[in-house]
């Protein structure tokens, strides 16, 4: 009331929404034989961008970094994201925010996010990437550009961006140049021919009309989705956006499968899910209700210290991982937070494949809904999965 201005905050929603916790995995018994984790192996590997891509994301762990900016986030948080997958044969994710040359040095595999910005985008960023994101939303504030406060754009942040120096980076809500019909289709032939066919397109959705969204992506020619539901993590929004816009990351997943489904491509096009994801029982479930991997983002955060203290947008972060402050970002250990988010990564991969071969599946990929239960009859109508005792 003093201001007049709506809440500005960073992190994700704080409301109580239908999640993964809502269902629950059926072990294998006498009917299916488990598989033994002791002694018996199971394949953790996921092949991601085989639709048209002549050298496809080959990873050892379904869990992807996902697509946080440099100055969002600090340099060092950047670089131990990228040291730490390359640890675990995991992918790293630029975001918006263009990329930092030691970000390509440190990572083994990196997705380049391009998005309604253009923040450091060229010929040179895309052909050096593994995969590109052309990012159309996110979850924490669909329907909206990214808003990186003038507070974070330091030197180093304006140069990598190609931005003025001390000016709030304010992402356009939509393509400027993608407005009619087919012009999303154009972009992805566009970055296809700047790369030669070699990388993967992945195509990023926030959570709206997800199905509808999903079928105009995978029509387009990406060869992996990602959505991201609305308990997906940002730097900056507006609380009222964060907290009342969406779809949650559970429903999402839904809608996009059935998407897929209703045009065919369920098995052509890979989808990544991402927003709320913190545990190898969320990927497990994720995976058996149609995602091929997942992507995280604030429990990378809190990997490397993140005390989710929500001031992620004024740049005082007090650990250093979101700060440009060359104060605070003292406080950041880099081969320290990379080892955390190495070893975050190895456990959400090592829980993953341990249900997996509870189930009775040597493969990760194998995960199918038989293997779920929905515990009470919302997430029964929400997934159509059978409800638990029938």
């Amino acid at each position: 009331s003093k201001a007049g201005k709506y809440v500005l905050r960073g992190f994700g929603t704080e409301r109580k929404l239908p999640n993964f916790d809502d269902i629950i995995i059926l072990p294998a018994q006498a009917s299916i034989a488990p598989v033994d984790k002791y002694r018996e192996a199971c394949n953790t590997q996921v092949v991601l961008g085989t639709r048209y891509a002549d050298e496809p994301l080959t990873l050892q762990t379904p869990v992807l970094i996902a697509g946080m900016s440099f100055g969002a986030l600090s340099k060092e948080s950047k670089l131990a994201m990228a040291k730490g997958t390359s640890l675990v044969g995991s992918c790293a994710n630029t975001g918006e925010g263009g990329m930092l040359p030691e970000e390509r040095e440190m990572a083994d595999n990196l997705v380049v996010q391009y998005s309604s910005g253009r923040f450091g985008v060229s010929s040179d960023y895309l052909n050096v990437s593994d995969a590109i994101e052309v990012k159309i939303g996110q979850g924490a504030k669909p329907g909206m550009g990214g808003h990186l406060l003038a507070e974070k754009v330091s030197p180093e942040v304006a140069e990598i961006r190609g931005i003025p120096l001390g000016t709030d980076a304010l992402s356009p809500a939509r393509f400027l140049d993608a407005t009619r019909e087919g012009d999303l289709a154009k972009h992805i032939e566009l970055l296809r021919e700047v790369t030669d066919w070699r990388v993967p397109i992945i195509v990023k959705l926030g959570p709206g009309r997800v199905d509808e969204d999903v079928k105009i992506a995978a029509e387009a020619g990406a060869d992996i989705i990602s959505v991201d539901g609305m308990e997906g993590g940002t730097g900056a929004a507006p609380e009222v956006v964060i907290e009342h816009t969406g779809v949650p990351t559970l429903a999402s997943l839904v809608q996009a499968v059935n998407g897929l489904k209703e045009i065919g491509l369920k098995d052509e096009v890979d989808l990544i899910i991402t927003g709320g994801i913190r545990s190898g029982a969320d990927v497990a479930k994720a995976m058996a209700m149609g995602a091929d991997a997942a992507y995280i983002g604030t429990g990378a955060m809190i990997a490397m210290g993140c005390r989710a203290c929500r001031m992620c947008y004024t740049g005082k972060c007090p650990v250093g991982v979101a700060t440009q402050d060359p104060l605070l970002r003292e406080r950041m250990d880099l081969d320290l937070s990379a080892m955390r988010v190495a070893n975050y990564i190895k456990s959400m991969t090592e829980e993953t494949k341990m249900l997996a071969q509870l189930t009775g599946h040597n493969d990760i990929r194998k995960f199918s809904t038989d293997d779920l239960r929905a515990l009470d009859v919302n997430a029964a109508a929400i997934t159509g999965l059978r409800l638990i005792g029938n």
